[in-house]
């Protein structure tokens, strides 16, 4: 399971969440990472892009003292490791983050336009009353 194959990714952690936890094993794990927000960045064939940002929550109580990194030495590869194997294993959500990319690379290619029968020089002015495009907000994921 994976994301659509009609991009190129480029994912980014935006930001981290950390805490003491103490795993299953009774041991205190310092600065562990409990919160990760982040971003995907989809390019087409033809350079169009869109982005998603997503929030993926972590939870350190069966992670082995052996095995946990501290977070001095984490570095971007290994978080996005973490969040892609989230995003990797829940098809329904990787489908979710590659429509709302196309999505946003679709409304790229729309674009206001002069009417033919009006003249050059003038441009529709949308009416005060007129609705205006809702954009959607990303849920973050469970």
């Amino acid at each position: 399971m994976a994301l659509s194959t009609d991009y190129t990714y480029v994912w980014e952690v935006t930001s981290l969440r950390k805490r003491d936890a103490v795993n299953s094993e009774g041991a205190t794990l310092s600065g562990a990472v409990v919160q990760t927000y982040w971003k995907v960045t989809g390019t087409d064939g033809s350079g169009n892009t869109g982005e998603f940002s997503g929030a993926t929550p972590f939870d350190a109580s069966n992670v082995p003292a052996g095995s946990f990194v501290a977070f001095e030495d984490l570095t971007e590869n290994t978080v996005l490791g973490w969040i892609q194997a989230v995003v990797n294993a829940d098809q329904g959500y990787a489908d979710h983050i590659s429509e709302r990319i196309a999505h946003q690379i679709d409304e790229e290619q729309v674009e206001d336009a002069t009417m033919p029968w009006a003249p050059e020089d003038v441009t529709p002015e949308l009416p005060e009353d007129a609705p205006e495009a809702e954009e959607e907000s990303e849920p973050a994921p469970e």
